[in-house]
């Protein structure tokens, strides 16, 4: 199975919209949403049925067993992470702010302290004709990285005799998305020519080339600013990447996307420019 990463290390760029014309595109029998944080390629796909859920435990969280609590304050007094809470005399635990150390555990002299499983995520598969695998993250959980990891597998597991899946990244440079990069085997990134766009577009390159995988890079909204334009591809050029194309601001896949629609589920000048640079990316891939 070969595994296209869509990335584009600033969000707003318009990679998700990417991602959905190509896994249309393809008719693949896998993809994945790994920005676990926000997931909305769901938004874009014809998914007719309800996905499995399966629950994702990620770092242990302290518990107090006030019954056997003897108040002798040493649980809070080691927290280095102020998780622990006294409120009517009874010791409480801030979900949020426990980091799972377990050094509460440790101090208290009666063993009213234990480290249990908590829930850090939701993870989702799609299984119809098509496996679509995706997670939500749980508001103030620390471990997408490892819940990236889950959604890719999940994915594989799932399907093993397809040739191409197509992964959904996050923006960022961050957990998820060095999760996603791993055993990859091209990472496609859609950049924009804006300021900050390069700016991130060139902090994503350099994060890829670390993993040794194959990369391109693709112009999003390339007709808002063709200075920048120019600075982008000039940057491809100097740096030996390999350019995939251009694709114009196009109001007609603004419509598409606000009703629910891929790009290419309409005849539009984006759509058709996605589709010349999706044929590029499987010549590379």
């Amino acid at each position: 199975m070969k595994q296209l990463l869509i990335l584009s290390g600033k969000g707003g760029t318009g990679k998700t919209t990417i991602a959905s014309a190509f896994i249309k595109l393809s008719n693949a029998k896998a993809y994945a949403d790994c920005d676990v944080d926000a997931p909305n390629l769901h938004l874009l796909m014809d998914e007719t049925k309800e996905p499995k859920h399966t629950d994702y435990f990620g770092l242990p969280k302290a518990d107090i067993d006030n019954s056997l609590c003897i108040k002798c304050d040493f649980c809070r007094e080691h927290c280095s992470f102020d998780a622990i809470k006294t409120e009517d005399s009874l010791y409480k635990i801030d979900y949020y702010d426990c980091e799972g150390c377990g050094v509460c555990e440790v101090v208290c002299p009666v063993g009213a302290v234990d480290l249990k499983p908590a829930i850090a995520g939701d993870l989702m598969l799609y299984k119809n004709n098509q496996v679509f695998s995706t997670a939500q993250l749980k508001m103030g959980s620390g471990t997408s990285g490892m819940l990236v990891t889950e959604v890719k597998k999940a994915m594989k597991v799932a399907i093993l005799d397809t040739e191409l899946a197509i992964i959904d990244g996050s923006p960022g440079i961050g957990c998820p998305v060095i999760a996603s990069l791993s055993g990859v085997d091209m990472v496609l990134i859609v950049s924009e020519p804006s300021i900050s766009g390069i700016s991130d577009m060139e902090r994503i390159i350099k994060t890829a080339e670390g993993f040794g995988t194959k990369i391109a890079v693709c112009i999003n909204k390339y007709d808002t600013n063709l200075e920048n334009t120019a600075k982008i591809e000039y940057y491809c050029k100097e740096n030996n990447l390999t350019f995939l194309g251009k694709i114009p601001f196009d109001s007609d896949a603004v419509k598409a996307i606000n009703n629910g629609k891929s790009i290419i589920d309409i005849d539009c000048s984006a759509g058709r420019a996605t589709k010349e640079i999706f044929i590029e990316t499987l010549k590379i891939l």
